[in-house]
């Protein structure tokens, strides 16, 4: 059938990608001289995607100069911070049928996309040796059969999901009973889809290594774009390198600090073995065992 939409979620938080998360949003960080959600974009225009909707949240505003330079539809997901990625869906719930979803932080070295695709696929790259990603089981016609979380020598989920006609149909009200209640804050899509596996089919697409890389911190994207090891364009890291007298790259295995909840106070890291705290709302640099300058 041929692709009538895509639907890329940027509305997240990304805490673990402090603090360049804390600064911006993750789909608007450059990586290898592009801007990670516009190289996307690009990439959907190119094969002919007719309907683009970028889903925000999180600083909304910033996104706000896509809808001049591309032709594409924002749409915001007021509940971001409150429901996992499943709300994402639910704010363009009516672009669903025949459609991509895609996440706004992946890089695709090689277009992934067509403008014709023939039903459900889920996106999986082969992890060699243990990996926390979600593991794939199939069927002989490859279709998905059950979905492990953590693993060994696995194909895991990475990547773009293709929604087609009869999954939409059938994943919509399954999405809508979810979102309306109280007790589904935490799920993303793909466990509402993993609860009803018996009727949501979907198939596994594989990608080969090296086509598909997502980047859950700033080591992950400093091993992708080497740039980054003593330019992270952060004015934090900056101010924490000119602080410690150290350079960027010396700034390492950042972690997110959180009040319990979701929100991020600030971030701890790593230098010279050192472990040091940075919180947001008052500029501090904090070794564990005392303030270290504000």
């Amino acid at each position: 059938m041929k692709v009538e939409h895509a639907v890329i979620m940027a509305a997240g938080l990304s805490s673990r990608f402090a603090p360049l998360s804390y600064e911006k949003p993750k789909a608007l960080i450059e990586v290898r001289g592009e801007i990670l959600i516009e190289r996307q974009i690009e990439q959907l225009l190119e094969v002919g995607v007719p309907s683009i909707v970028v889903v925000t949240g999180y600083k909304s505003e910033m996104f706000a100069y896509l809808a001049d330079k591309y032709p594409v539809r924002l749409i915001l997901n007021e509940t971001y911070d409150s429901r996992n990625n499943h709300g994402s869906l639910y704010a363009a719930r009516d672009y669903l049928s025949e459609s991509y979803i895609c996440s706004a932080d992946n890089y695709f070295t090689v277009n992934p996309f067509e403008s014709e695709v023939s039903s459900a696929y889920y996106s999986v790259v082969y992890a060699h040796s243990e990996t926390d990603e979600w593991c794939v089981e199939t069927d002989e016609n490859n279709v998905i059969t059950g979905v492990t979380i953590g693993g060994r020598d696995s194909w895991v989920m990475m990547g773009h999901v293709y929604f087609d006609h009869t999954f939409a149909k059938h994943f919509l009200p399954f999405l809508l009973d979810a979102h309306d209640r109280e007790n589904t804050h935490h799920l993303f899509w793909e466990n509402i889809y993993l609860d009803h596996l018996d009727v949501l089919q979907m198939k596994a697409r594989r990608y080969s290594e090296g086509e598909i890389f997502e980047f859950d911190s700033l080591d992950d994207l400093r091993t992708f774009d080497p740039s980054y090891l003593d330019d992270s364009r952060s004015p934090i890291l900056r101010h924490v390198a000119a602080t410690l007298s150290c350079r960027e790259r010396d700034i390492h295995n950042i972690a997110p600090i959180k009040n319990g909840g979701e929100f991020v106070q600030g971030f701890q890291f790593l230098v010279k073995g050192e472990r040091y705290a940075y919180h947001y709302d008052n500029s501090s640099i904090e070794r564990l065992s005392g303030v270290l300058t504000s």
